[in-house]
């Protein structure tokens, strides 16, 4: 079972995304748009691999990323932003997609997480 964590603002963002996980092995998906929802996710159900925007309505995903790998121990992340020189701390384990993505780029991305 692959469960991943979508924490992304833009909800038409986020379905593409989710589209694009779930065509290439995803199982389940769970979209959150703020920092502590992201945190209440995860610890409520442990994702495989995390995608994060930076921006979000309230709070930056690398902050949700980093309180929730502080919990749950590394988890891969895909951070896919429009502004990627304000993804920090953008630490491993994760790589950084720049908006606007292509879908082979994310699914690059994802399973390269999933190795």
């Amino acid at each position: 079972m692959c469960h991943v964590l979508i924490i992304e603002d833009e909800p038409l963002v986020a379905m593409e995304i989710e589209d694009i996980l779930m065509v290439n092995g995803a199982t389940s998906v769970e979209i959150v748009d703020t920092e502590q929802a992201a945190v209440a996710a995860a610890i409520s159900h442990p994702p495989k691999v995390i995608t994060s925007d930076v921006k979000l309505f309230t709070g930056t995903g690398p902050s949700a990323v980093r309180e929730i790998q502080k919990r749950l121990g590394p988890v891969p992340v895909i951070f896919i932003t429009g502004t990627p020189g304000e993804c920090i701390p953008c630490d491993p384990p994760g790589s950084i997609v720049t908006k606007p993505f292509s879908r082979r780029i994310v699914a690059d991305a994802f399973q390269a997480a999933l190795s």
